[in-house]
């Protein structure tokens, strides 16, 4: 979680403009997910934007996400999401207070509802994918 931490220290001195530039880069800085991922079984419902995640799952049984948005601030938001969870077991993830995680950000209040609304499911989705892999 230091990154993610670090990007929030970041993210506090920032005004909104450059808050919108830091979840950009965020998103650009995603691990590319191919095409051929982007189906509708990957797309992520009740976003405003097309959002899509793809799980794989490491050798030592950790779990790695890949994700995408035809929208750069959604796909900055992905990767905040991601930071919360990416390459840890399927247990933690379910277990992880992703919400708790992202509080410090207030995306709510820095962001349009329509950026903001598919949140949850994509928070949902990760917690339901994780779950699958507990067992």
């Amino acid at each position: 979680m230091t990154i993610l931490a670090d990007i929030q220290e970041e993210y506090q001195f920032l005004d909104a403009d450059d808050r919108y530039r830091l979840l950009i880069d965020l998103g650009r800085a995603l691990e590319p997910m191919p095409d051929a991922l982007k189906t509708d079984a990957t797309l992520v419902r009740g976003c405003s934007a097309a959002v899509w995640v793809y799980p794989t799952v490491l050798d030592d049984g950790r779990l790695h996400f890949l994700a995408d948005s035809n929208a750069a601030i959604t796909k900055g938001i992905i990767a905040l999401v991601l930071q919360t969870v990416q390459d840890q077991p399927p247990a933690a993830i379910a277990a992880a207070d992703v919400e708790e995680a992202l509080a410090p950000f207030d995306l709510r209040n820095q962001l349009s509802s329509n950026r903001t609304q598919g949140i949850p499911n994509m928070i949902a989705l990760i917690r339901q994918t994780a779950g699958r892999y507990t067992g």
